[in-house]
């Protein structure tokens, strides 16, 4: 009987790397990284500070990016560090592939030490060429059920990536993974209590002006979100903005 081989675990190094680079070292410092990511309040603004760290920290590294994917189908670029690395984001983005597209949904570490000499993506790589890039390094952030992320660093320079860069960025991602994960839920949470605070202003409108108690108002706001296919947040903040539904006027 035919047994299926192993699949590839998560985060394992690419192709290239040979395991040469000591970089134990670096644990203490990465770890002093996220928690500097860790203890930000902003979710884009640590999602900046990641992008900027693993830049300044990753040898060969001169920009980067993160590529989220939501139902690992659409795909985006965010926090761009720069020029060059949005212009190689969008590029990837309009042929279909590219490192990024592949460590995000592939969920594995890509390195591309000489755009000049890569054939796994040929549109890709010569106009990444023509931009400016010349070498790539893309490592899995993240998997959330079906949203996944990848960091992603680019060079000005061919053969800048090597296994040193690999291997520090694969520990700056687990690391950072944990801030990511950390500063999402404190984000989900501020903007779970904003909403229930929205909603909660909304039924006191209500109640007010037609002299329901909280559950009728609350029903009445469900209405108006199914009746139009909004969510119920929006309903509310429509409402507390202009103080009226037209649902109610009818």
């Amino acid at each position: 009987m035919a047994v299926d081989p192993p699949s590839r675990p998560r985060g394992l190094p690419s192709a290239h790397d040979q395991g040469t680079a000591p970089v134990n070292e670096l644990a203490d410092e990465f770890g002093r990284v996220a928690r500097t990511l860790e203890a930000e309040d902003d979710l884009d603004a640590m999602l900046d500070e990641l992008v900027a760290s693993a830049v300044r920290m990753v040898p060969g590294a001169d920009g980067g990016s993160i590529s989220m994917a939501t139902r690992r189908q659409h795909v985006t670029s965010e926090h761009p560090s720069g020029e060059l690395a949005a212009r190689l984001d969008a590029i990837q983005s309009e042929v279909g592939e590219g490192p990024c597209l592949e460590a995000v949904f592939e969920e594995q570490t890509v390195r591309v030490p000489d755009l000049r000499h890569e054939q796994r993506w040929p549109r890709f790589a010569r106009r990444a060429l023509e931009a400016g890039a010349g070498g790539m390094l893309s490592i899995q952030l993240y998997v959330e059920g079906d949203n996944l992320g990848a960091l992603n660093l680019y060079s000005l320079h061919p053969g800048a990536f090597d296994d040193e860069s690999e291997q520090i960025g694969l520990l700056f991602a687990s690391h950072a993974a944990v801030a990511f994960a950390s500063a999402q839920k404190k984000d989900n949470f501020a903007s779970a209590l904003a909403g229930r605070d929205l909603i909660g202003q909304a039924k006191g409108i209500l109640m007010e002006r037609y002299d329901v108690d909280g559950d009728q108002a609350f029903r009445v706001l469900v209405r108006v979100s199914q009746s139009r296919h909004r969510k119920l947040r929006d309903v509310a903040t429509e409402l507390i903005t202009s103080r009226k539904l037209n649902e109610l006027q009818s």
